[in-house]
């Protein structure tokens, strides 16, 4: 389904039923009128039993329709919306216990919307919480609530978003409610039906068809099938809805809720949309520009505007809302695989402004490329499934090995400790991004090597992953492949021992602890030539004069021989 979404962007129409608003506590029209005729029943001092509806119609000698419920119930348009507001609308006890304000469903329709993957929603509620929804995300959907609105509509092609509210608003007395007035629709409404029902495909949730004959019949009577139908059903569906099932041939697809259900579709489709869409700046324009701004000191407003543009653009397509923590999307190893390629394909073009930033940038450029890692890896504590809260810190990471590779295969050893002095908040409080930023914590190993395919129980997963991911951003700098490894490997290294120095127990395992080594028995090839150089060079060594190690040579010497005992042992 989400595939076909995603294919025919704007083809496939939403038709919510009552279990969609469900979870907000939102009553269905046909219990507001029950509530209604209780009331009036206790206010003439009458028992209405166990069936309201049938104590009316003995008392009137009329079916209880909403509208002549509410004229008796309030005579005045000011008294009904008064008599309405406490079913549908919220006080501020509402929303402090989440009731009768839009759920993570309808925020998902929402998020749908604004994509532009719907366009078209048909509702048989009459609350105003899918409007509400989208509006929040900054577009005005067109209503139509009556036949009359009909005509003044746009048309649905020229429209972004047309909600069809077909039993009514809440607020118009003509709403359908009684089984009377579920069976047909006027002329007007059945030609709009027939003819959306035609050109859209349908997606079906929280509606039963066991009342709504004239929908049904409208359903039944369209004969072109050129979308799917997809039906979401919580448990077994109903006789009628099976009926229109068989005959659309529609697909049947099981839910728990409509929240996790429409989470997971929009999860899904924005997935699908961020792999295939390709991005408007590519990344070999976007390393020519920063060159050009990086070589020319009058253009440090252009590389600020250029840097900040690419940081807020990735901020914003992997905020919570676009990537929520909930539990209602499962860290299955499908869902985890979608999410880590969203994040690579939207920090694709960034990852490489930030390896040629960290290779070339000086003095006051740098600090650009450290405030994108700081506003990247800046993310505010949320609830939900530690495997997405943790994986949110995953882009940042990548913009901390590809920047922190390319500034040691340039000896920028200044801009690494910048890079890695970096605040990073955690739930434990602020940290850098040398100790927040760790793989094993972005994605556990276990979990990294089911993720990344390895039959066999890989030592470093993810390290093993970026350097696949990062070979690209680094190829102009680093372009024969042995070196590129050894770079990758001095990076991780000087990590490692940049992070004992700092906290003396902390250790971070990296690929130097396997690559070159004969099952851990023989030193880290790379740890080994770091020592060599670094005696040879004494106190004037890059990263010691860089103020790495507190420029302390001996500092250096303590952190990489124990760092080298963990990795023979622990590799």
């Amino acid at each position: 389904m989400a595939i076909a979404m995603e294919a025919s962007r704007g083809a496939y129409a939403l038709l919510l039923g009552s279990g969609v608003s469900r979870a907000a506590s939102i009553p269905t029209g046909w219990e507001v009128v029950t509530d209604l005729v209780t009331r009036i029943a206790r206010l003439r001092g009458e028992d209405p039993g166990e069936d309201p509806a049938a104590w009316y119609t003995k008392v009137y000698g009329e079916d209880p329709e909403y509208g002549a419920v509410l004229g008796k119930a309030a005579k005045t348009p000011t008294d009904r919306h008064a008599v309405l507001r406490r079913y549908f609308e919220a006080t501020d006890e509402d929303r402090e216990a989440n009731r009768k304000v839009p759920t993570r469903a309808h925020k998902a329709i929402a998020s749908l919307v604004r994509s532009g993957h719907v366009r078209l929603i048909l509702t048989t509620n009459f609350d105003r919480l899918v409007e509400q929804s989208i509006e929040a995300v900054g577009v005005t959907p067109t209503v139509i609530s009556t036949p009359s609105a009909i005509d003044g509509a746009l048309p649905l092609i020229h429209s972004r978003c047309t909600v069809v509210k077909l039993h009514g608003d809440y607020l118009d007395t003509r709403i359908k409610n009684t089984a009377t007035e579920l069976e047909k629709y006027s002329p007007k409404v059945s030609r709009f039906l027939a003819r959306a029902l035609d050109e859209f495909g349908l997606i079906v949730c929280g509606w039963s068809a066991e009342w709504d004959t004239a929908l049904r019949h409208a359903i039944e009577a369209c004969k072109t099938r050129r979308f799917t139908t997809f039906w979401a059903a919580r448990g077994s569906l109903s006789p009628a809805a099976e009926r229109l099932v068989q005959l659309r041939a529609a697909q049947v697809i099981p839910v728990s809720d409509a929240d996790s259900f429409f989470m997971d579709v929009a999860e899904k489709v924005a997935s699908l949309a961020s792999i295939s869409q390709p991005h408007p700046l590519s990344a070999p324009v976007a390393v020519a520009t920063l060159k050009r701004y990086l070589a020319d000191p009058q253009r440090r407003i252009d590389l600020h505007d250029l840097m900040q543009r690419e940081c807020e653009r990735v901020v914003s397509a992997t905020s919570d809302e676009a990537m929520p923590a909930s539990g209602t999307v499962h860290p299955t190893v499908p869902n985890v695989i979608d999410r880590i390629k969203r994040y690579e394909n939207l920090t694709t073009v960034l990852s490489h402004l930030m390896a040629v930033g960290c290779y070339w940038g000086v003095d006051d450029q740098v600090a650009l490329f450290r405030r994108c890692l700081e506003r990247l890896a800046d993310r505010p504590t949320v609830g939900g499934v530690l495997v997405w809260i943790n994986l949110r810190q995953y882009p940042a990471l990548v913009l901390l090995y590809a920047g922190g590779i390319a500034a040691c295969a340039g000896r920028r050893y200044d801009t690494l400790g910048l890079l890695l002095a970096t605040p990073v908040p955690t739930r434990h409080g602020e940290r850098t991004a040398l100790e927040a930023l760790d793989p094993d914590w972005v994605l556990e190993r276990p979990h990294a090597n089911e993720v990344f395919g390895n039959k066999q129980n890989m030592i470093t997963p993810v390290s093993d992953h970026l350097a696949v991911l990062l070979r690209e951003p680094l190829l102009e700098f680093l372009p024969g492949d042995e070196r590129y490894q050894d770079a990758f490997d001095s990076f991780e290294y000087l990590l490692s021992c940049v992070l004992y120095d700092n906290a003396k127990q902390a250790w971070r395992r990296g690929r130097f602890t396997w690559r070159g080594t004969h099952f851990g028995d023989n030193d880290p090839p790379v740890g080994t030539a770091l020592v060599a150089e670094a005696k040879a060079a004494g106190e004037a060594w890059a990263p010691l004069k860089a103020g790495l190690f507190g420029g302390s040579l001996s500092r250096f010497e303590a952190a990489a021989a124990k760092v080298t005992e963990l990795g023979r042992r622990r590799g």
